[in-house]
C-alpha cells in the first residue's frame, strides 16, 4: 500500500512542476509557480526519506512493511 502512496506523491510532484511551468508561461507571475515547485521539491524529498536505505541497508518503508507483516 505504501508503494502506491509513494507513486501517487511522485506523480503529484510531476504534475505540480508541469502546472507551475504552464502557469508561469501563461501569466508571467513568478510567486505561485515558485511555490508549486517548492511543494514538488518537498514531496520528492519526503519520498527519498522513505525510500533511500540507511547505513544499515534497510529503507524506512521496508521496515514499515516488515512491521505490518507485508514483507
Amino acid at each position: 500500500m505504501t508503494d502506491i502512496v509513494l507513486s501517487i506523491v511522485m506523480l503529484a510532484a510531476l504534475a505540480l512542476v508541469a502546472g507551475a511551468y504552464a502557469l508561469w508561461r501563461r501569466t508571467g507571475d513568478a510567486k505561485n509557480p515558485a511555490l508549486m515547485v517548492l511543494l514538488a521539491v518537498i514531496a520528492v524529498i519526503n519520498v527519498l526519506i522513505w525510500t533511500v536505505p540507511s547505513t544499515g541497508g534497510q529503507a524506512p518503508v521496508d521496515q514499515l512493511q516488515e512491521a505490518a507483516g507485508e514483507g
